[in-house]
């Protein structure tokens, strides 16, 4: 199996970051601007922890919130999903009081312009309509009416996963044929796939560091190819497979934090930290249309977005940890209708920022 590491270190005294031992050229800060106050929701509307943000072919941003929470403190129903026009102008909430609005993980828009809500809260992955109306259910949240209807614990040795079952499922995405895609997630360690139509086809990976296992698998986006990249946050990596779950490479982005370097929240990380927090740990993915297809990819620590080819190849850095514009609160998913605009979704920061890349 192939393994590709960019090895890169930023000098302290300059804004470019520079590759170590690669002889490769030097990364520099991509310029770009931040608007935050782009999206214009009603007086009466307000985000929580912006989980997802995603943009259809009409350029329409939909939102999917952890907001209207409904609930005790530690077991709200926390998701609100929301559909602004290409100018930021409100259109609509969009499955106000459906079963599956617990915990707002993602939200993809298809070649079809469906659209696509993951909820980490009730386990379950739901497709809509571009109208609003429930097309496909994926999983099934625990009942409440039994006694065991409580968040997923995390034994040692793990749980074996279900076939169409999720335990905190994170992302979806497809291959040109349709296919279904789900990393699942912070309790299965594992990507499941479904054809078309929705039958079970299979699914691979399990907790672990080797090749096709999974510590965390955060977020997963596919290329023009049919190749699929999941976020491998826990192992501070991307792995890329085929559509029938063959390993094809790993990633890994090691661009040293800058010294003044600081964390969007709460203490500065060890230099050996791994896991989360750790630099170059992809929190969220997108791959960019068209036939020059690039990566995009955001840490929560220093809080950058690293711009890469789909080789792994980094080709810029934007941004930093902080609550201005221009600079990211743990930055959830990201979408990128080019690759010159880009669409995130913060949770520290409660927003969405639409980046502008020169």
């Amino acid at each position: 199996m192939k393994h590709l590491t960019i090895a890169l270190a930023i000098a302290a005294s300059a804004s470019l970051a520079t590759p170590a031992g690669q002889g490769q050229p030097s990364v520099p800060d991509v310029p770009f601007d931040g608007n935050v106050e782009f999206l214009k929701p009603p007086p009466d509307v307000y985000f929580g922890e912006v989980a997802g943000v995603a943009v259809n072919s009409k350029g329409h941003v939909f939102v999917f919130s952890r907001g209207g929470t409904v609930g005790p403190a530690f077991g709200a129903a926390a998701a609100q999903l929301f559909e602004f026009d290409r100018t930021g102008t409100f259109v609509r909430e969009i499955g106000k009081g459906m079963y599956a609005m617990s915990y707002a993980h993602s939200v993809k828009i298809d070649r079809d312009d469906n659209i696509w809500l993951v909820d980490k809260g009730s386990d379950m992955i739901v497709k809509l309509t571009p109208a609003g109306r429930v097309a496909m259910v994926f999983g099934r949240k625990k009942e409440a009416s039994d006694e065991t209807a409580v968040p997923w614990t995390r034994p040692t040795p793990p749980r074996a996963p279900v076939d169409g079952q999720f335990r905190q499922p994170t992302d979806v995405t497809w291959d040109p044929q349709g296919n279904i895609f789900i990393s699942d997630g912070y309790i299965n360690s594992r990507v499941a796939k479904f054809s078309r139509d929705g039958d079970w086809v299979k699914s691979w990976g399990e907790k672990g560091t080797k090749d096709g296992e999974f510590d965390t698998p955060h977020s997963i986006a596919s290329d023009a190819a049919g190749s699929i990249y999941v976020a491998d946050r826990g192992n501070r990596r991307i792995q890329v497979f085929d559509a029938d779950g063959k390993h094809l490479r790993s990633m890994s982005v090691d661009v040293a934090a800058p010294p003044d370097a600081k964390p969007a929240i709460g203490n500065r990380p060890a230099p050996d930290v791994t896991g989360t927090q750790a630099p170059g740990a992809p929190w969220a993915i997108c791959i960019t249309p068209g036939p020059n297809q690039v990566l995009f990819m955001s840490d929560a620590y220093p809080g950058r977005i690293y711009k890469m080819t789909l080789d792994g190849k980094v080709l810029g850095v934007l941004g930093k940890s902080g609550k201005q514009p221009k600079q990211f609160g743990w930055i959830h998913q990201i979408a990128c209708p080019s690759a010159s605009e880009l669409y995130v979704a913060e949770l520290l920061t409660w927003r969405v920022q639409k980046l502008t890349l020169k």
